[in-house]
């Protein structure tokens, strides 16, 4: 008796893909479905091939199958990816770039966001994810505060439209939790939001996804480099040494060999203070010299150094980055570390 196709869809359904957390069928995974007699071929798409999830989904299929329909029915299985079927919300974005600290309070959603309104202003077009899903600071720092994205359908599906400021794409959990809600959520949940911020999103065409991830070597961080592409990490620290021992912590997760992400460099944030009556002095308040060591010792550059700068935290909370500021000497850092992690992605493609 011949197989009916719908059959085999509903056997497929019995597949799970563990990263998104629900069934091939469910998900879109499944591109092309023949069934002929005793013959099944099926392509099946994922994020990336060189994901060890693949292996694991292909044996699955191929087992679910021959269980239900005899040891004797022959199973073609052809995984793909999505930027090879030129589709997916992430097949129009060519650079991923994480920024990461070892703690919290060093100021990496700052350069996340001024690092996004750089490059927008050398001509890049930019998105920024706040996946900081904790704290979300995103939506304050770029003005959208209280604003939240639209929703299209799409194969029965709803997909978000990221908002945009200063010429930023914009998305965070920020957009979807009360201000004063606390969240209590276990590791699946976060995963699930994360994954929905990044897959379930209409990013369209961009140069750069900056994605200001939250601190430490958490769930979203392992997620991250066993699910994406991503392109680099720039590391955020400030002076200190408990500081820089931190990062160094959260830099050598990407560099475990499960989990190698290339790192593009430091940024070091806080690194001097600035009278404003005084551009000319510099006062080294929280020392100097460990963040050159931290990258010496990883071989990475120091991507550049931030000044302590009062109007950094008033545009910030006033929901306009300092980076749009061209007069200011914050400026003129983000702008050559913008610069500088454009080149070290030069280098990675070369």
């Amino acid at each position: 008796m011949a197989i009916a196709k719908q059959a085999v869809i509903d056997a497929l359904k019995e597949v799970i893909f563990f990263k998104k957390q629900n069934n091939i069928v469910d998900l879109g995974m499944i591109h092309e479905l023949h069934v002929n007699e005793k013959n099944i071929k099926v392509s099946v798409v994922f994020p990336e091939l060189a994901d060890p999830s693949v292996g694991i989904v292909t044996n699955s299929i191929n087992k679910v199958l021959k269980d239900k329909f005899g040891q004797e029915v022959t199973v073609d299985i052809r995984p793909m990816s999505e930027k090879e079927l030129g589709k997916g919300p992430m097949a129009g974005v060519k650079n991923i770039v994480a920024v990461i600290s070892g703690k919290g309070g060093v100021g990496k959603s700052t350069v996340a966001a001024n690092l996004a309104i750089a490059l927008s202003k050398a001509g890049k077009s930019v998105g920024i994810l706040d996946a900081d899903i904790m704290g979300p600071s995103v939506p304050i720092m770029f003005g959208v505060e209280g604003q939240q994205p639209g929703v299209i359908e799409r194969d029965g599906k709803g997909i978000m439209i990221p908002l945009e400021n200063y010429g930023v794409k914009i998305l965070s959990i920020g957009f979807f939790v009360a201000p004063d809600q606390a969240l209590m959520w276990r590791g699946s949940m976060i995963n699930n939001a994360f994954n929905q911020l990044m897959t379930d999103s209409e990013w369209g065409n961009l140069d750069y996804l900056v994605i200001d991830m939250p601190p430490g070597t958490g769930d979203i961080q392992l997620t991250l480099a066993q699910s994406y592409n991503i392109k680099g990490t720039v590391l955020v620290t400030t002076p200190q040494k408990v500081a820089t021992a931190d990062v160094r912590r959260a830099a050598m997760m990407y560099r475990q060999e499960k989990l190698v992400i290339p790192l593009l460099g430091i940024v070091e944030n806080m690194a001097f203070f600035v009278p404003e009556d005084m551009p000319d002095k510099k006062y080294y308040i929280f020392g100097r010299g460990a963040t050159d060591e931290l990258a010496k010792e990883l071989s990475i550059p120091v991507l550049g150094r931030i000044p302590i700068v009062e109007k950094i935290v008033e545009t910030g909370d006033n929901g306009r980055p300092i980076a749009l500021d061209d007069e200011s000497l914050v400026t003129r850092a983000f702008d050559e570390i913008a610069v500088n992690v454009e080149k070290e992605i030069e280098k990675l493609d070369a």
